[in-house]
């Protein structure tokens, strides 16, 4: 039987926590005497008093968890922080400062949004926002980065937690292996990694140019892979400043690579590990051809006149996508609108991810590495029945578990695509937008097309649709089955 005394416990530990960092941005109010200092001050209370009271109630010890435990946290935590995040947004709306957080659908959106690393927004005027609002915003997107999850394992080690089903359930890919032979150490050293590289960020956007502030938030939402700006018009306020451009470029493209590879090269100075990962090869190959392509492109129809700018905007806006950042440097819409084949090349991107063990979303690029090389398998069975073909991931032989977890993740994930499509469409919007939505959210990229194009929002959407893609934010962030088990009657047999 499912421990649920343990997995509130330890849901209600992680919202408390959550609860306390609320502190930085209400000094921050308080010091800037802004309009936003009594929601943070009321979401701090109820967040920390109620979750408080939860860990006090159930203080007397926690039983070792086991695999059912660790799923049943997860997603619990996750769900249950984007409700608690949201309470700041929908106070200050209420007070009627930013009208359409008034409603907490929206304000649960915009959280979830956030938490998920997703980057859609409801928010028709973001510059409305004070700088506090702007932080948290841009905060809960590098909590959720690296996982809330593996984020308390660091700060929570005396819960006693064996923490290897919570790792395992946080990151259910084919690549969710220890480390080290205690996942704690792994979770502090993945955490001085992302700091790390965080901290790199800040300082080079600040030599690129960019303010204090937004160099934090940027650099927050950059490691994430999550997008959110301060600027109504995101990456493009930066349009004139081909510095800041190159640099977000270079943080995108290594925050969707797997952070066990940058843990090799910064900790065991291990200088080549990346270049002789497979999966990292695939990742660095498609970028190149898509913004190879989406290049041509731009400078073939006049869109730009100048090949290197027509190159760094397609490098940047490809990386965006691929890793589901959803930064964008220029209206990609307004170029798929002139050139349909990028359009094209947009949605298709949005499938991809970044490699496994990244902030990155979508399928992930080994995933749709080793589908491919099923298929060829396949292929070569049909000519030669009696032949043994064996798939490899770099030099390890890749098992025929794993790569049933990833045909079916794959199948999974496509009819997830399609059902949200066809079940979001009923609420009349458009094929486009529909599609885009549901690819957008489920992947975690943020901006899609139509009506949620790169300078729009998701607020005109029906409050069920809201409330459908903040699911499948969740549903993607925590990478489809880890919620899913949970809906499974199997799941709840003794």
């Amino acid at each position: 039987m499912l421990r649920w005394k343990s997995v509130i416990h330890i849901v209600a530990r992680l919202n408390t926590g959550l609860g306390l960092s609320m502190i930085v941005p209400l000094m921050m109010a308080l010091l800037l005497q802004e309009p936003d200092a009594p929601a943070f001050g009321l979401a701090m209370l109820i967040t920390v008093l109620l979750n408080g009271a939860v860990v006090l109630k159930f203080r007397n010890g926690i039983p070792d968890i086991g695999h059912r435990e660790g799923f049943a946290i997860v997603t619990l935590g996750w769900f249950s922080a984007c409700l608690f995040a949201a309470l700041p947004f929908y106070f200050f709306g209420q007070m009627g400062h930013v009208p359409e957080l008034g409603r907490f659908t929206n304000a649960f959106f915009e959280s979830t949004s956030g938490m998920t690393t997703t980057g859609a927004t409801i928010l028709a005027k973001i510059s409305a926002l004070p700088h506090a609002s702007h932080w948290w915003r841009s905060i809960i997107q590098w909590y959720g980065g690296m996982g809330i999850i593996v984020f308390s394992l660091v700060l929570l080690p005396r819960l006693g937690v064996g923490g290897m089903q919570l790792f395992k359930a946080e990151v259910p890919g084919p690549t969710a292996d220890k480390s080290t032979p205690r996942l704690q150490d792994t979770a502090r050293m993945l955490w001085r990694v992302y700091i790390l590289i965080s901290a790199a960020e800040v300082v080079t956007l600040l030599v690129a140019g960019m303010d204090v502030f937004n160099a934090f938030c940027h650099t927050f939402t950059t490691m994430a892979t999550g997008g959110f700006s301060p600027h109504d018009n995101g990456i493009m306020h930066y349009a004139a400043s081909p510095a800041v451009i190159i640099v977000l470029t270079f943080f995108m493209f290594v925050a969707g690579t797997n952070f066990s590879l940058h843990m090799g090269f910064l900790l065991n100075k291990k200088f080549r590990i990346h270049l002789r990962n497979g999966e990292f090869k695939v990742y660095a190959l498609l970028i190149a051809v898509f913004s190879a392509l989406v290049a041509v492109l731009l400078v073939g129809n006049d869109i730009y006149d100048s090949i290197p700018e027509a190159v760094m905007h397609a490098l940047f806006n490809v990386i965006s996508l691929v890793t589901t950042t959803g930064y964008n440097s220029a209206d990609f819409e307004a170029w798929g609108a002139l050139v349909p084949a990028i359009a094209i090349i947009v949605f298709v991107t949005m499938f991809f991810g970044g490699m496994s063990g990244s902030t990155g979303g979508a399928i992930k690029t080994v995933r749709l590495w080793i589908v491919g090389k099923l298929a060829w398998r396949e292929l070569q069975r049909l000519v030669h029945p009696r032949g043994v073909f064996t798939i490899k991931s770099g030099n390890r032989k890749v098992t025929e578990g794993v790569i049933h977890g990833i045909a079916g993740f794959f199948i999974l994930y496509i009819a997830i695509f399609f059902a949200g499509s066809i079940v979001v469409s009923f609420s009349g919007t458009d094929f486009v937008t529909s599609a885009t939505a549901v690819a957008s959210c489920l992947g975690n990229v943020g901006p899609g097309l139509g009506a949620i194009g790169p300078t729009d929002n998701y607020l005109g959407l029906a409050i069920w649709v809201k409330w459908l893609l903040a699911v499948l934010m969740v549903v993607g962030r925590l990478e489809i089955y880890t919620v899913l088990v949970l809906l499974s009657p199997f799941f709840w047999k003794k």
